[in-house]
């Protein structure tokens, strides 16, 4: 065990893990700020490492396949993940930026319609998938301290708290993964999930 590791005995293993990988990787690299709320974005980044795993274990035919949700394939459990990344997105940039109200730069991005996502070729959808975690993953993490304590007013007239995008962002996507019908595990679901959920997690 080195002096550094020494020095943070009896730290929880994430919190160690973030320190050891600060000081790995200098400066230069980006981080979460300091008030950002660290527990919460550990679960919805594991969440969607979860769900892309199992995305990526169906065969693109087998996206046509049901999900758990009655008359719904799995094609639109995507699509819907993709939305729900994309549209805190929108909301974190405002934060960021200093908005009151959520923001669309691009008109396209006002129709986002699950059912014809859903018709996307397989690829395509995946690519959506992919792009929209980036992305919100990129707001969270160049969100200053400042942005964490804002409210950002959703265009549909919600007030949405920054701070519980990313709890709203891991319950979305781990009940996600469980309704794309795939080879998930309850003991898979954090308790943090698990006991919150209206599902049979």
């Amino acid at each position: 065990m080195t002096a550094r590791e020494t020095s943070v005995t009896g730290t929880d293993p994430d919190t160690l893990a973030r320190a050891m990988l600060r000081e790995r990787q200098g400066a230069g690299a980006r981080y979460d700020a300091p008030t950002a709320p660290a527990s919460d974005l550990l679960l919805a980044r594991r969440g969607t490492a979860y769900f892309a795993r199992q995305l990526n274990s169906f065969t693109d035919a087998e996206l046509d396949g049901p999900s758990a949700i009655a008359g719904q394939t799995r094609r639109h459990v995507v699509a819907g993940v993709a939305f729900q990344a994309r549209w805190l997105a929108r909301l974190l940039a405002a934060a960021r930026l200093g908005l009151e109200v959520e923001t669309i730069v691009e008109p396209e991005l006002l129709l986002e319609d699950i059912e014809l996502a859903a018709t996307l070729p397989a690829h395509a959808l995946r690519y959506l998938f992919r792009h929209s975690e980036v992305h919100l993953n990129v707001e969270w993490r160049d969100l200053p301290d400042e942005g964490w304590l804002r409210t950002v007013r959703s265009l549909d007239g919600r007030s949405v708290r920054i701070d519980a995008t990313p709890l709203m962002r891991a319950r979305e996507i781990w009940q996600a993964a469980t309704t794309l019908n795939g080879s998930w595990r309850s003991n898979d679901i954090p308790a943090a999930i698990s006991g919150t959920s209206q599902s049979p997690l």
